[in-house]
C-alpha cells in the first residue's frame, strides 16, 4: 500500500492545506482544511473539494445536515456546501468553479 497523498499521485490537482474560515450564514468559524481540486474538460468545470478537520463549533453550526457555505483562504473564497460527517466529525466540503486557494493558470512556473 502506497503512503503517497492523492496529491502525489495526481500531480495535476490543485490545493491547499492550513487555516481558513468557514461562513454559515452570519457565523464565522475558523477552522483548519484540507483542499484539492482540478478542472474537468468534459463538462468545463472546475471542482473543488475537501475536509474541514474536526471541530465542536462546527458540528453545532451544521447539526449533521447538507449546508450552504462561504470557504475563506489567505488567498481566495468560494461558495459551496458541507455534506454529511464521516465517522471522525470531519465535514466534506465541495464546490465548482472558482475554488478558495489560489490556482496556477499559467504555464511560467509549470513543469511541462
Amino acid at each position: 500500500m502506497s503512503e503517497h497523498s492523492e496529491h502525489e499521485e495526481h500531480p495535476e490537482d490543485d490545493g491547499y492545506t492550513g487555516a481558513a474560515t468557514l461562513v454559515i450564514g452570519e457565523r464565522e468559524l475558523d477552522v483548519r482544511v484540507t483542499l484539492r481540486g482540478h478542472f474537468q474538460p468534459i463538462d468545463g468545470y472546475y471542482r473543488w473539494y475537501g475536509r474541514i478537520d474536526a471541530d465542536p463549533a462546527v458540528s453545532e453550526a451544521v447539526g449533521g445536515r447538507k449546508t450552504k457555505a462561504t470557504l475563506r483562504t489567505p488567498g481566495a473564497e468560494a461558495d459551496g456546501e458541507l455534506s454529511d460527517p464521516d465517522p471522525w466529525d470531519r465535514y466534506r466540503i465541495m464546490g465548482t468553479s472558482r475554488p478558495p486557494f489560489v490556482v496556477q493558470t499559467t504555464l511560467d512556473h509549470a513543469d511541462i
